[in-house]
C-alpha cells in the first residue's frame, strides 16, 4: 500500500507544477487584458499590448487543450473516479464552447489594425474568459484537488 501511495505521489505530484504554471499564465493574460484598458495610450502602444494578449491567450488555450485537460482526465481515470469524469465531460463541453470565441478574437486582431470595436470585443472576451475560468477551476477541483490527499499520503 505504501508503494501505491508513493507511485501516486510520483505520478500526480508533478501535476501541481503544471497546473500552477498554467494558472500563472492565466494571471499574466489577465494582467495584459487589464493593461489594454489603461487610459492615455496611443494606438501603437495599445496595439502592442493587444498582440501580447493574443499571444498569451493562444498559449493558454493550447496548454489547456493539449496538456492540462489530458492530465486531469488521466488522473481521474487513474483514481477510477467515474463521478468526477462525468462532471469533467460536462465542464469540458463548456470550456470547448468558449474556445472558438477566444480564437476568433485572436484571429480578428491578428488580421487588422482597426481597433474601433476593441472595447466591445474586450467586454465580450472578458465574459467568455469568466465562463471558461469557472469551468476550468471546477474541473481542477473535481479531477485533481479531490485526489490530493490520496497523492500526498
Amino acid at each position: 500500500m505504501l508503494e501505491n501511495c508513493q507511485n501516486a505521489k510520483e505520478r500526480w505530484g508533478g501535476v501541481n507544477i503544471i497546473i500552477d504554471r498554467w494558472l500563472q499564465e492565466r494571471q499574466d493574460m489577465l494582467v495584459q487584458y487589464c493593461a489594454i484598458g489603461e487610459a492615455d495610450q496611443n494606438e501603437e502602444v495599445r496595439g502592442e499590448k493587444l498582440r501580447r494578449l493574443c499571444q498569451i491567450l493562444v498559449d493558454y488555450v493550447s496548454a489547456g487543450h493539449f496538456e492540462i485537460y489530458d492530465q486531469l482526465i488521466k488522473e481521474g481515470r487513474e483514481f477510477d473516479d467515474e463521478e468526477a469524469l462525468h462532471e469533467a465531460g460536462r465542464l469540458f463541453t463548456i470550456v470547448d464552447g468558449t474556445t472558438e470565441k477566444l480564437l476568433d478574437f485572436n484571429d480578428k486582431y491578428l488580421e487588422t489594425d482597426d481597433l474601433s470595436s476593441l472595447n466591445t470585443d474586450l467586454s465580450s472576451l472578458g465574459e467568455t474568459l469568466e465562463i471558461r475560468f469557472s469551468a476550468e477551476d471546477r474541473m481542477i477541483s473535481v479531477l485533481h484537488t479531490s485526489h490530493k490527499d490520496l497523492v500526498n499520503n
